[in-house]
């Protein structure tokens, strides 16, 4: 099943398929490690729902939702 990672739930993980996104936004996801392929794991998220924080490549990163927004994911069972 595929879906954004802004609607993971705590405690999903997935595999990352695909980024949007264009310019600055996508570069600095790629950056930042979020490249296809890489395994996520869903750990937080604030109480609106925004930022999250993420286990990607063995560290915590936090995003924005609209960032997690380009980001598609696979989801693992």
């Amino acid at each position: 099943m595929e879906k954004m990672l802004s609607e993971f739930a705590v405690g999903e993980t997935g595999v990352i398929r695909n980024v949007f996104g264009e310019g600055k936004i996508r570069r600095r996801l790629f950056d930042m490690g979020v490249t296809p392929g890489a395994e996520v794991y869903m750990r937080k998220k604030a109480p609106l729902g925004d930022p999250i924080e993420v286990n990607i490549r063995g560290y915590e990163l936090t995003l924005r939702k609209s960032e997690a927004a380009c980001v598609a994911m696979e989801v693992k069972k």
